[in-house]
């Protein structure tokens, strides 16, 4: 008899989905979602053998890391492979995520009380906000990615930060619980109460975007703006096609940063002019982030990612596109790992987190929900990237890129643009198609031939990229008082 799901609830105080049904009971069952999967942790049948009951987890454990709870989205209920309906479960609002049900699918969502996510709620959270007087915590409040991460420039910084001037609080900016932070941080969910309250009270805001929702900058409250990256395509108020309200909006969002971070004297000219960013400074102190190239635990990482120590490791790490959501699917994962016979490492752009789904295979390992990119150019033996800025970060470890590309005259010309001719520049082959990709990835002599230029890209871009950006940016803070060690 197939088995039936026919019963379903929260356990609260485990943070557990129990199900119950009948029929035989089923040898693996899962809840799989986008980015994770929850795997059952007990299968019991009744005596009699006509009825079954099981425990599903709602926390997990990636890259070795903590145990979290599982990333907001909707999770299908899986038997033996066969996807089933889940009874209508009530929606329940815990400590580390609200859980209910739609459609059959179990839906996870941030803990933050559906009260304040409507247009009433927010609004007067923003006017508490606005009438906190703020700046008077010891603290730093982070944000990477929108808060989908912990890692990048301001990732980096935190850990310098923690080792130098321990009695600093340092917050961080979450989209979700799920979102691990580094040791001693406090994670504060993107508009909670508590996320309003720390973004008004501490000293320093260190970002790498846009700072999202209302901002009002409080007496004596400083905003340093890492970005994340050296730009080849085209940005802000040089992006093609610029509408006159989004140059107000680029320019409104520039006057809020008190400092911008430049991983080297090309990205700062970039980006100032980008952003019209004029009449303060710009540290040009290398990328905190590449730090780890240079002192990173290479071991440590390749056992997180279940990566034998042999093993040869490949990083396809493209960027987004203006005209797509997902990741572009110009290369066949598993397909690459056998004729290259290496290990194949997928990192999707951070906007393509959410309306992606991990790529799998015996050989491939999705690493886009992984917390910190520059590892995985440590561990990466070779690079495939397109027009994202992680190339000029590898640079800084020597080791051969290549550059997939087969729609670089439309990305050039009506997407993006770019700020010079990488075909011309480019430290590494330019390939259109995943043949001539492998073809490249065996043939020595197209590496030698690209030597120079490798040369002449690490003089310009990687020249403060010596494994201390992230000391030199703490010591700015520490010396202008912005925080007490």
């Amino acid at each position: 008899m197939t088995s039936r799901v026919t019963t379903a609830r929260i356990d609260e105080e485990q943070q557990e989905l129990l199900i119950g049904g009948d029929g035989s009971a089923p040898d693996g069952i899962e809840l799989v979602g986008r980015r994770a999967v929850a795997t059952a942790s007990d299968i019991v049948t009744a005596s009699e053998g006509a009825a079954w009951s099981a425990v599903l987890p709602l926390r997990a454990s990636r890259w070795g890391g903590p145990e979290l709870p599982l990333p907001t989205g909707d999770y299908a209920l899986v038997l033996d492979g066969r996807t089933a309906a889940l009874p209508a479960v009530e929606t329940v609002l815990l400590p580390g995520l609200r859980v209910g049900s739609a459609d059959g699918d179990l839906q996870v969502a941030a803990p933050v009380d559906p009260a304040y996510e409507t247009t009433e709620g927010r609004l007067a959270l923003e006017g508490r906000y606005a009438a906190l007087p703020g700046a008077g915590e010891n603290a730093v409040f982070f944000e990477a990615f929108y808060g989908q991460s912990s890692g990048c420039n301001p990732g980096a910084i935190d850990r310098e930060l923690a080792a130098r001037a321990p009695g600093v609080t340092r917050y961080w900016s979450v989209v979700d619980l799920s979102v691990p932070v580094p040791d001693g941080a406090v994670p504060v969910v993107e508009g909670s109460p508590e996320w309003w309250r720390a973004r008004a009270d501490a000293r320093l805001l260190i970002v790498n975007d846009w700072l999202r929702r209302r901002f009002d900058r409080k007496p004596g409250q400083r905003v340093l703006q890492t970005w994340h990256g050296t730009p080849l395509k085209r940005l802000a108020l040089h992006r093609p096609g610029l509408h006159p309200r989004r140059w107000l909006a680029v320019v409104r969002e520039s006057r809020r940063w008190d400092v911008l971070l430049a991983q080297n004297p090309y990205a700062e000219r970039v980006l100032r002019k980008a952003y019209a960013f004029l009449r303060k400074p710009v540290w040009v102190d290398g990328y905190p982030r590449n730090d780890v190239l240079a002192t990173g635990d290479l071991a440590r990482i390749r056992a997180a990612l279940g990566i034998d120590p042999g093993e040869r490791v490949l990083l396809y790490a493209p960027t987004w596109r203006d005209d797509r959501s997902e990741m572009v699917d110009f290369v066949d994962p598993n397909a690459l790992a056998e004729a290259g016979d290496c290990v194949v490492l997928v990192r999707g752009h951070s906007r393509t987190i959410r309306p992606g789904r991990d790529h799998a295979g015996s050989r491939v390992i999705d690493v886009t929900g992984y917390p910190d990119t520059a590892e995985l150019l440590l561990v990466a033996d070779a690079l495939v990237t397109d027009y994202s800025s992680v190339m000029f970060d590898f640079s800084a470890t020597g080791k051969p890129m290549y550059f997939l590309v087969p729609d670089l005259e439309h990305y050039r010309g009506k997407l993006r643009g770019f700020y010079f001719d990488l075909a011309a520049r480019a430290p590494g082959p330019l390939v259109r198609t995943q043949d001539e990709l492998v073809a490249a990835l065996s043939d020595v002599s197209a590496l030698a031939e690209h030597a120079p230029k490798y040369v002449a890209w690490q003089a310009q871009f990687n020249g403060r990229d010596d494994g201390a950006a992230s000391a030199r940016v703490v010591d700015r803070i520490l010396d202008l008082g912005w925080l007490e060690a």
